[in-house]
This record gives structure tokens, C-alpha cells and sequence, in this order.
């Protein structure tokens, strides 16, 4: 019997098949992967960064309709990674006792036209049910970047779903309670219509945390964990100077990790000192043996950028210099800690700290008569500082106070360019190797000076390993 063969579907079908199945989940499923919640937890810490008056329309709307006010229809939350734009979200939704909802960005994001807009419809359609409440979109700029001003790729899905985005927060009324909160931290990457007032009315800064900010943020995460009695959050926060709320917490369970590694039941002042090094320069590496002559040079180089810390004014007083090397690369680091916030630096401030960073490199010259590798993290920070000095800060009586250099991308660590002519570009790399010569000179004179406490030191620092900044000024200040 002659077997019949049934005729291949061709592969259009189930083409078709597979977009129909997409197009039915992504109708179906979407709504219930919008993440609400209710929020219990008291945040009330972190809303002194944010408008109070978000949380008051949406307690009391009636107060402010009857005057005719409008409520903000979005927050646009921008700063660096890690400063706790989401948990400013929370908090607001927490203090003003409404439904949050929070979805990223990406989630917009589909292969096929169309699918985005339509999240973004069921986004606003199930927040008009559950008003007043709060929609909180993380990592906005996935689908709010500038659209293409060529003319070309008008169509495409991001397109399609940022033009969705700004019709439905032009169509939803703000007097019903719902309040949209974004944040990203490339603020200059999203489309001007959707930063226009009527959509997002306001902007709010969350930069890093300052002294106090980071004093409260450690004892909010301090208060999950056993803490002996000794802790002084304030020299905690002074030294860690510049971290992020997320680093801050980072810092916290490091500290309770080390406590329990060693046996003890109690996170003490020592195990968060520690914790602060671990995040900043990696784990200590015990276990790398480094010859007699190479412990050392990093000697002599760390204590070349102490003792010239030390003996600069407006410098930042020594708090601990070590030659474990870490996990970092780094074979041995000198700390310094400020007694109090600064915002503002003088030129003289800055020419300190080039001159400071030269150091190391400028006790192996002078004591071994020849340079290692060592000190390249010196050489770029001190480059970095000299050639801001030029083009960015007006601090060169030739350029006075003209920009040479755009910065972008602020938040993500900066991204430089200079807006000059090439003669311009020649003579600010002539005027950043004089900045960076002259600042090394001063180095090498200071320690020649001091000699003596150059070599007593670094024997001393090579027996110890690691000396604090009280050791350190005793020594120094001790009469021969």
C-alpha cells in the first residue's frame, strides 16, 4: 500500500503561530508582572531628599483641589548607581500608605512593534484603577532616549513605546492620585518631551550621601546587626568618604562577616575600619610573598606619600598606612581621612595632592636611585587632577576662566572631551606635565629635608606591616 504523504506547512505558519502565542501572553500575563506592593516599612529617613508634598496630595488631594493646584504628574529621581532612587520610591509610597508599583524599563523593551505600547497602556490603565498610588519605573532611560532626529527608524518598537509613554501621561489627570516616579542615572540621554513640565514636573538630585547622610544611612544598616558598644559611626563616615549608600550597606556586612569569621558575636569599631579598606581596595592577600628588597621599596613609597601629606598644610591628616598588598593589585596604600566635610578645593589644595600622590615615586628615586611600576595608580590620579586643574576649573592664568573640556555622562563616571583647537590641545598637555613636574620637585625637596624620618620610618613601617596615624606623627614628631 502506497503511503501518503501529508504536505509540509510551510514555515510562514509557524512563524505566525509563535507571534500569536507572544501576543496572547504579553496580553494576558503583563498585567501581573507589574510588581505591587504595599509598603510597611517605615522609610522615612530618606525622605528628607524628596517633596514632601507628593505625600501630602496624596493623603489630603481634597486640600489642594479646592484651590485649583495641581499634583506633579511624574518625579524624575537622577544621581549616581547605588544612592537609593528606589528606596526613595518606597518611601514615599510608604509614608503616604498607597499601592506601589515598580517595573523596569527593560520590560518595555520587545522584538516585535507594538508589544512595548501596549504594556504601557495596561501600565496606566491598571494604575487609574488602583488610584491614588504610586508607579515607579526604574532604568526610564531604556525607553525614554531621544528619538532620532534623521528622519530614519521612525518606527521601531523603543520609538513606538516612548511615543506611548508621552500620550498616556499627557491623557491620565494628576487629581486622581497617581503619581509616576522614574529614575535613571543618564538624565541627559532622555527625550526633552518627556522631560517637559506637565509630564515630568520635577527633578530631584540624589547624589552621594554627605558626612551626615552617611552617618544616618550606616545606622540604619548598623541596626540588622549585633554591634558591640565602642562604635563611633562618625569616624566610620568620615572615612568613608565618597561611597554610596549601597557601598555603605556593602561595608556594614563585611564588617559582620569578619566578626563572625574570627568568632566573635559582635561587629565592633575594628571589623567596620576593616570593611571600609575591603570595599575600597579589595581583600588583604596574606599569602603573597614579597622579596626582602621589594617589601622594601613599597616602604619608602608609601611612606614618601605620608610624610609629604604630613608636612603640607591643608592636607588630610594620616589615618593608616600598610604593606599588605590586596586583592585590588595594590601592594601596600597610605589612607588619609578629613576631619570634616569639604565641598569646595583651592588651587593649593589640589597642587597638595598632586604633590602628595608624586611622593612615592619620589622616595625611590631618592633612596634606591631608580623607579618601579608601583606608583602608575599615582601617575593617573595626579595626570587626571592637573589636567582638571586646566581645562575644567580656571586655574591657569594663560587659559583663565574659559572650558576646554565638556564632561558627559556625569553619574556614570564621567566621560571627557575637549572642546579646543590642536595648538589649544598642545599647550594644555604642556601645562599639565609643568602642573605634574612642579608638584614631584616640591616632593622630592620635602623629603630630601627630611631624610632622616624618611629612612626611620620606613624601617619601621617594614617591621610593623601597618602603622596607624597616631604612630606615624609620633615618630615623625619626635625629636632626634
Amino acid at each position: 500500500m502506497k503511503k501518503v504523504e501529508r504536505p509540509k506547512k510551510p514555515l510562514l505558519f509557524y512563524y505566525m503561530v509563535v507571534l500569536l502565542a507572544m501576543i496572547l501572553l504579553n496580553t494576558f500575563l503583563f498585567p501581573r508582572l507589574m510588581r505591587q506592593e504595599i509598603i510597611q516599612v517605615d522609610y522615612g529617613t530618606f525622605l528628607t531628599m524628596l517633596d514632601s508634598k507628593v505625600v501630602d496630595f496624596l493623603h489630603n488631594p481634597a486640600k489642594y483641589q479646592e484651590i485649583g493646584a495641581r499634583m506633579p504628574k511624574g518625579v524624575l529621581l537622577v544621581g549616581p548607581p547605588g544612592t537609593g532612587k528606589t528606596l526613595l520610591a518606597k518611601a514615599v509610597a510608604g509614608e503616604a500608605g498607597v499601592p506601589f508599583f515598580s517595573i523596569s524599563g527593560s520590560e518595555f523593551v520587545e522584538m516585535f512593534v507594538g508589544m512595548g505600547a501596549n504594556k504601557v497602556r495596561d501600565l496606566f490603565k491598571q494604575a487609574n484603577e488602583k488610584a491614588p498610588c504610586i508607579v515607579f519605573i526604574d532604568e526610564i532611560d531604556t525607553i525614554g532616549k531621544k528619538r532620532d532626529g534623521s528622519g530614519m527608524g521612525g518606527n521601531d518598537e523603543r520609538e513606538q513605546t516612548l511615543n506611548q509613554l508621552l500620550t498616556e501621561m499627557d491623557g491620565f489627570e494628576g487629581s486622581k492620585g497617581v503619581v509616576i516616579l522614574a529614575a535613571t542615572n543618564r538624565p541627559e540621554t532622555l527625550d526633552p518631551a518627556l522631560l517637559r513640565p506637565g509630564r515630568f514636573d520635577r527633578r530631584v538630585p540624589v547624589e552621594l550621601p554627605d558626612l551626615q547622610g552617611r552617618e544616618a544611612i550606616l545606622k540604619v544598616h548598623a541596626a540588622k546587626v549585633k554591634l558591640a558598644e565602642n562604635v563611633d559611626f562618625n569616624a566610620i563616615a568620615r572615612a568613608a568618604s565618597g561611597a554610596s549608600g549601597a557601598e555603605l550597606a556593602n561595608m556594614v556586612n563585611e564588617a559582620a562577616l569578619r566578626a563572625v569569621r574570627q568568632g566573635r558575636k559582635l561587629v565592633t569599631q575594628e571589623d567596620l575600619q576593616e570593611s571600609i579598606e575591603v570595599v575600597i581596595a579589595g581583600y588583604q592577600k596574606k599569602n603573597k610573598i614579597l622579596s626582602d628588597r621589594e617589601r622594601m621599596i613599597v616602604s619608602y613609597h608609601e611612606i614618601g606619600h605620608a610624610l609629604v601629606a604630613a608636612l603640607q598644610t591643608h592636607s588630610a591628616p594620616v589615618a593608616k598606612i600598610t604593606i599588605i598588598p590586596r586583592t585590588s593589585g595594590a601592594l601596600g596604600y597610605t589612607m588619609q581621612v578629613e576631619q570634616e566635610e569639604r565641598n569646595l578645593m583651592s588651587r593649593e589644595d589640589l597642587e597638595n595632592q598632586i604633590a602628595t600622590l608624586t611622593g612615592g615615586r619620589a622616595a625611590e628615586e631618592l633612596v634606591f636611585h631608580s623607579i618601579t611600576t608601583g606608583a602608575s595608580n599615582d601617575i593617573e590620579k595626579a595626570t587626571k587632577l592637573a589636567r582638571a586643574m586646566v581645562t575644567r576649573y580656571g586655574m591657569t592664568e594663560d587659559f583663565d576662566m574659559v572650558a576646554l573640556e565638556t564632561v558627559t555622562n556625569q553619574y556614570m563616571g564621567g566621560d571627557t572631551s575637549l572642546a579646543c583647537a590642536p595648538e589649544t590641545s598642545a599647550k594644555i598637555d604642556q601645562m599639565v606635565v609643568d602642573t605634574v613636574k612642579a608638584q614631584h620637585q616640591k616632593a622630592l625637596r620635602l623629603l630630601m629635608d627630611n631624610e632622616a624620618k624618611l629612612h626611620e620610618l620606613s624601617k619601621f613601617l617594614c617591621e610593623k606591616e601597618t602603622i596607624t596615624g597616631e604612630e606615624f606623627m609620633s615618630i615623625l614628631e619626635k625629636k632626634a
